[in-house]
Formats: C-alpha cells, sequence, structure tokens
C-alpha cells in the first residue's frame, strides 16, 4: 500500500501514471537524503519517548544497511512502489515488522520530501561549489601565467585599448568569485530544517526540531511550520538562480572562445583534440565543445523561470505541483557540473597567442596612450583629444605600444591575490565543515551506550 491509501480504495492506473510521472526517476536522487533524514527522525523519536533504546538501534543499523546499498548502486524503487518515501519504509517493515512501521510517527510525506530536497540541494551546491573553484583556479594560474601577453581589447566588437590575456582570464575568475555568493546564498537557504513542520501544521506529539536541525547539521530551522512548506518552491528557485549565475560566466567565456579562436580574430588555438572537422571541408577545426558548452549554459538560465510558472498564483500550503520541480532542479546540478568539468578541461589545454599586438592592424589600440601622453606633457585632455583625432586623420598618428598601467586591477597590477582572498571569504561562509561532521556523526553504528540512554 501507499503511504496515504486506505483499506479498499484503489486508485485507477492511467490517473497513478499521471500523478505519479517521473517522480521515482527523480526520486533515487534522493534515496540517501531519505536515509539521512530518516536516522535523524528516529533518533528524535526515540529522544520524546515514541521509540525505545532497542527499536532506534535497531532501525538505525538496517537504514545503514540501505545506505550501503545505495552507496553500492544496489538500491532500487521496486515496480508499483510510488517513491523513494515508501521504498524505505518498505524496507524497513520488511525486516523489521511492526518497529518499520513505526518511523513515520510525528511526520508527513510533505516534510519528508522537503527534508529530502534540503538535503540534496544542500548537498549538489557544495558540489558546484567546488567545481566552480576548480575551475577559478584555473583561470587565476593562467592569468599569472599570460599577464605579459597582450590582447586587444573590444567595445561594440570594434577594437578600442590595449587589454591582456591576464586580465581577460582573471576577468572570469573574478566572475566566479562574485557567482560563489550566490551559491552561498542558496546553500545557507537549503542549510533551514522543514522537518517537523508535518504536512504544514505540526504535530501534537511534542517534537524536538532542534534536535534533528543539530543532527542533519542544518544551520538553523524554517521555524513557522506553514512557511516551511512554503520553502518548497523557493528553495529550487533560489538554487537554481545561483546555478544561472556561474552559467551566464561559462557563456560568455565561452563565446568569448569561440570567437578568439577563429581565424578572423586568431587570438588562442584550440588543440586538435578539442576540436571536430567537416565532412566536406578538410581545413576545418571547429570550436564544438566551446559551441555546446555556450548553448547548455543558455540553456540553464532559463530554468529559474520555470519554477516562477509552475509556483506562479499558488497560495500557501502544498500543492501537487511542485512535483514537477524536481524535474527542473536535480538535472541542472548535473547539467552544470558537466559544464565546468568540460570548462577546467579546456582551460587546462587551449594556448594563447604571443605578441598579438605587434600587428600594425592594432595601432589604433594606443589611440589613447598618445592622448595621455600628451596630457603628461600639461595638454588639457580635450584638446589633446582632439590632436589625437586630427593625427589619425591625417595620417601622422604613430602609436606609443610602450604600457605604463599601475593603477589597481590594470595590465600591470592584477591584484589576483586580492580575487582570490575575495574567493575564500565566499567560500568560508558556508559552513560546510560543519554539515561534514555532523552527517559522518549521524551515520555512525550505535553504541551500546547510546542505546540505553
Amino acid at each position: 500500500m501507499k503511504l496515504w491509501q486506505k483499506e479498499g480504495v484503489v486508485t485507477d492506473d492511467q490517473i497513478e501514471r499521471f500523478t505519479v510521472g517521473r517522480d521515482r526517476e527523480m526520486d533515487l536522487y534522493l534515496a540517501p537524503f531519505d536515509v539521512l533524514g530518516n536516522i535523524a527522525h528516529a533518533t528524535m523519536l526515540q529522544q520524546i519517548g515514541l521509540l525505545n533504546g532497542q527499536e532506534l538501534l535497531l532501525l538505525k543499523a538496517q537504514l545503514l544497511a540501505i545506505y550501503g546499498e545505495i552507496e553500492a548502486g544496489e538500491f532500487e524503487i521496486e515496480e508499483g512502489v510510488e517513491d523513494v518515501h515508501s521504498q524505505v519504509e518498505l524496507l524497513l517493515t520488511r525486516q523489521l515488522g511492526d518497529i518499520g512501521k513505526k518511523i513515520h510517527a510525528g511526520r508527513s510525506r510533505n516534510d519528508q520530501v522537503l527534508v529530502d530536497m534540503k538535503l540534496f540541494t544542500r548537498n549538489r551546491l557544495w558540489a558546484v561549489t567546488e567545481a566552480t573553484r576548480r575551475v577559478f583556479d584555473q583561470l587565476v594560474a593562467r592569468s599569472e601565467m599570460h599577464k605579459a601577453d597582450l590582447l586587444p581589447g573590444y567595445t561594440h566588437l570594434q577594437i578600442a585599448m590595449p587589454s591582456s590575456f591576464g586580465l581577460w582570464f582573471g576577468a572570469y575568475a573574478e566572475g566566479l568569485a562574485d557567482d560563489m555568493l550566490t551559491l552561498q546564498t542558496a546553500y545557507r537557504f537549503a542549510n533551514r530544517n522543514p522537518l517537523g513542520s508535518g504536512a504544514g501544521y505540526g504535530s501534537s506529539f511534542p517534537l524536538n526540531r532542534t534536535l534533528t536541525t543539530e543532527l542533519l547539521g542544518f544551520e538553523g530551522m524554517h521555524v513557522n511550520v506553514v512557511y516551511a512548506q512554503m520553502s518548497r518552491g523557493k528553495t529550487e528557485q533560489i538554487a537554481l538562480n545561483a546555478l544561472a549565475s556561474v552559467a551566464a560566466t561559462l557563456s560568455r567565456m565561452a563565446m568569448d572562445i569561440c570567437l578568439y579562436n577563429s581565424q578572423n580574430f586568431g587570438f588562442l588555438t584550440l588543440p586538435d583534440a578539442l576540436t571536430t572537422g567537416s565532412s566536406i571541408m578538410p581545413h576545418k577545426k571547429n570550436p564544438d565543445v566551446a559551441e555546446l558548452l555556450r548553448a547548455k549554459t543558455n540553456r540553464l538560465k532559463a530554468l529559474p523561470m520555470e519554477v516562477t510558472l509552475v509556483m506562479s498564483n499558488l497560495p500557501s500550503g502544498y500543492h501537487r505541483d511542485m512535483q514537477l520541480l524536481k524535474e527542473v532542479l536535480m538535472p541542472a546540478f548535473d547539467e552544470l557540473l558537466d559544464c565546468l568539468n568540460i570548462t577546467a578541461f579546456m582551460l587546462e589545454n587551449l594556448e594563447v597567442k604571443p605578441n598579438l599586438l605587434d600587428s600594425e592592424r592594432y595601432d589604433l589600440l594606443f589611440s589613447v596612450e598618445r592622448v595621455n601622453e600628451l596630457v603628461l606633457q600639461g595638454v588639457p585632455f580635450r584638446e589633446a583629444y582632439q590632436a589625437v583625432g586630427k593625427e589619425i586623420a591625417e595620417h601622422t598618428y604613430t602609436a606609443p605600444r610602450q604600457l605604463n598601467h599601475t593603477h589597481e586591477g590594470s595590465i600591470g597590477n592584477l591584484m589576483n591575490d586580492r580575487i582570490v582572498q575575495h574567493m575564500d571569504e565566499a567560500m568560508a561562509g558556508f559552513g560546510n565543515d560543519r554539515v561534514t561532521e555532523a552527517l559522518n556523526s549521524l551515520l555512525s553504528p550505535m553504541t551500546g551506550e547510546e542505546e540505553s540512554v
């Protein structure tokens, strides 16, 4: 029977197919987190007297066995079982009989789903954070490596002023450091405990929500039980906004790589292993990796709007509409992690072309340097601007290629150490060490001393 099914009541097969949808598939993502939530809830039930020490010992031992099956890739949701929560409870009941049935006391499937989603989202956001940091570190390293390699700077796709590969790599590094703040916000919102809110209206049992908050490593709880349920949808949207922020940075970099790799720009080269050919033109080396990265990350940017549309005009309380949010959120993490990994591979292998600005085609990049040269001689800026414009028009202009950019964040003073500090401070705000410590403790087998408490 389903967790909600009444004796003698049978659901039509067509209704079941439509309402369950892809939930069983999506719930496989939640399996380890459902076990964690069950262990914390059972521990709390024993603490308030709804389970005794022996019952908790048996439940935790069986839940740890299920967790081991999940980690080994052996867990599945059986045919006819509605969701992961039903499957875990079914396995407990098969092994422990009535003790397995006791674990649902003081809980609704609503807050069970919520805590699973919070734990899943928190976990995957940290995985994205670590992958983002790896790309960031590569960008900083390449920025330092190529700080002396000049690059044309563009506005309106017209050559503008001298830039450098040090600036270009460093710009995307700082972009990811800012994106880390959005990931931290999403992580901290996911790091709030909804367990104990039941169906959104609490319980008459004296539940200890502070205890489950501590056991699961949450930073705090969603205090109001109605609002705990209202965090469904909001959690997903905040998380997807953070993923979209990272995706936007990667998308823009992918577009730059596509441009800079083309013959008309020719600023960098993708090695043969990172390109594909043409079925008709033997000379082609296409940047398909960068193009697909651009498309995949652009698609990720649309996902927060999907959540917005699903949640539009919903009143407070739970609604089945929210089930569809799993299909939006869960694959998005896999997609972005794949994009981050391929970005790291691409950054490791792309080759920068030196001495680009030696070509006379880039003479006009140095026009502002010529203006500043006159200003330093005492000519007012507006007069210097007009004078250089006249030199260009009369073909008497000579490009002053000696650069002296010393201010913070410029070609000659990248200040990448400040950008790294910004990233370090953002990552320190997650508090993931405390989460890891709490979950390691939760997954430890019980001792005889704990059983007797």
